[in-house]
């Protein structure tokens, strides 16, 4: 996990914060933002408007545990991981269900056939003084579609897949939880914590696709699209 502190933007093209320090934390999949902050003042140009509220930072949720931690529950979960056409195989074969926790916007441009879509992260709908933060630390580093976790997702995945069910959880990249000379931990991605999450809830058969959906495509593997 990468830290910036005591962020403090200048120009006229961001809105700009007061404070003692403001600290932005990126996850590895560049997805989750925390900053700790006692007040944040945000000034509308050329309007004039500020905005100042205190932005408390919600409690932990389990898909922001530290990966370390997340890779224990995996191992001990029995949580495995098979490549895409192994995975192709399973659904075929064994009836597994391939649940994709991408956007819907890249569901619907392709994903394998059959598989069910729950994003494990959305785009921030809300407007309390903590997502207006987080808006402008992701608006400060030039990304204007911020994301947050999901707080729908488990809701969501229990009512389209029973917790007996197989299956086997994507995402773009894949991550993996194999150890290597320079990821002796392996590597997160929303796909694996997305089957952090599922196995905290109960799923006992959870898959996690290797390589990711990027393998799949890039395979030729079967392929529908909703556009």
């Amino acid at each position: 996990m990468a830290a910036l502190t005591s962020v403090t933007p200048h120009s006229s093209l961001h809105p700009k914060f007061h404070s003692q320090s403001v600290s932005l934390f990126l996850n590895s999949t560049n997805e989750a933002v925390r900053f700790s902050s006692r007040r944040v003042s945000f000034r509308a140009v050329p309007s004039g408007l500020t905005i100042r509220a205190a932005a408390t930072k919600p409690a932990k949720s389990p898909a922001e545990e530290d990966w370390k931690i997340k890779r224990e529950v995996l191992l001990q979960k029995k949580v495995r991981s098979v490549d895409v056409k192994e995975a192709l195989r399973l659904q075929k074969e064994n009836n597994f269900v391939i649940l994709d926790v991408r956007p819907e916007a890249e569901f619907k441009e392709a994903h394998p056939p059959g598989a069910i879509n729950v994003q494990i992260y959305r785009l921030i709908k809300e407007w309390t003084a903590w997502d207006i933060a987080r808006r402008a630390a992701f608006a400060f580093f030039g990304i204007f579609s911020g994301t947050e976790e999901n707080p729908e997702f488990i809701q969501s995945v229990e009512s389209k897949i029973d917790k007996s069910s197989k299956i086997i959880v994507a995402c773009a990249s894949g991550g993996t939880m194999r150890p290597s000379q320079s990821l002796t931990e392996g590597q997160q991605s929303r796909s694996l914590i997305a089957a952090y999450v599922l196995v905290l809830n109960g799923y006992t058969n959870v898959y996690h696709l290797e390589g990711g959906l990027y393998a799949w495509f890039k395979e030729g593997l079967p392929t529908d699209s909703e556009e």
